[in-house]
């Protein structure tokens, strides 16, 4: 029986994801809700599928990937993220992900997610990226946001959504002083002053929704 890890923060949406892969695809799950809980059993287990967040406390879900792939280069692993797939299908993608697949997916978009990866592994030592396209145009690569590290733009996307330095500390698992401290350097890389002006450069290039 295959195994698979889902590390997501969000209980009834890690549960949803077990039951597909239990009953529905016939593998073992085992369940993170951080960065170094996902990180900690990588390091000590074999698995065959990986399904993990973005947008995880702690450790980022992109900085589990990396880490993980560095030992396993050949293990699927699948991004699923609430967030823009145009701006984190590529930064997935370079962070050594096998696939990305946006939360609204339905039950049978996500199953044929995983049976590609699998398919691509049998073919492939090496599994190709099957991201959602991105626009690699000289023009978008010039644009401030590319400069952001990951935590960087995560913070970048949080500040922009209106949430507060606190929130997005408790959230990510820092300290206040580090989420300035990213806030900071954020503003100066992108030429910016105010949390309005964030607001602003990510609606005019859609890196947010307003819901």
């Amino acid at each position: 029986m295959k195994k698979a890890l889902i590390a997501d923060d969000h209980p009834i949406f890690r549960n949803g994801l077990k039951l597909i892969l239990s009953y529905e695809m016939d593998m073992y799950v085992v369940e993170a809700t951080n960065g170094m809980e996902a990180l900690d059993y990588l390091g000590k287990n074999d698995v065959d599928l990986v399904v993990i967040d973005i947008d995880l406390p702690g450790v980022s879900g992109l900085d589990v990937v990396r880490q993980f792939r560095k030992r396993r280069p050949a293990v699927p692993v699948l991004v699923v993220s609430a967030l823009p797939e145009e701006e984190y299908a590529d930064r997935a993608r370079k962070s050594g992900a096998s696939g990305f697949l946006n939360k609204q997916a339905d039950k049978l978009a996500f199953m044929g997610a995983v049976r590609a990866l699998f398919r691509e592994q049998q073919h492939s030592r090496k599994i190709p990226a099957t991201v959602v396209p991105t626009d690699s145009s000289d023009h978008e690569e010039e644009l401030p946001h590319k400069l952001l590290s990951d935590r960087e733009y995560q913070v970048f996307c949080m500040l922009a959504s209106g949430k507060p330095v606190g929130e997005i500390a408790e959230k990510l698992c820092l300290s206040d002083k580090t989420v300035s401290t990213h806030r900071m350097r954020l503003l100066k890389k992108m030429n910016l002053s105010t949390n309005a002006e964030l607001t602003n450069y990510a609606l005019k290039h859609e890196l947010i929704r307003i819901m």
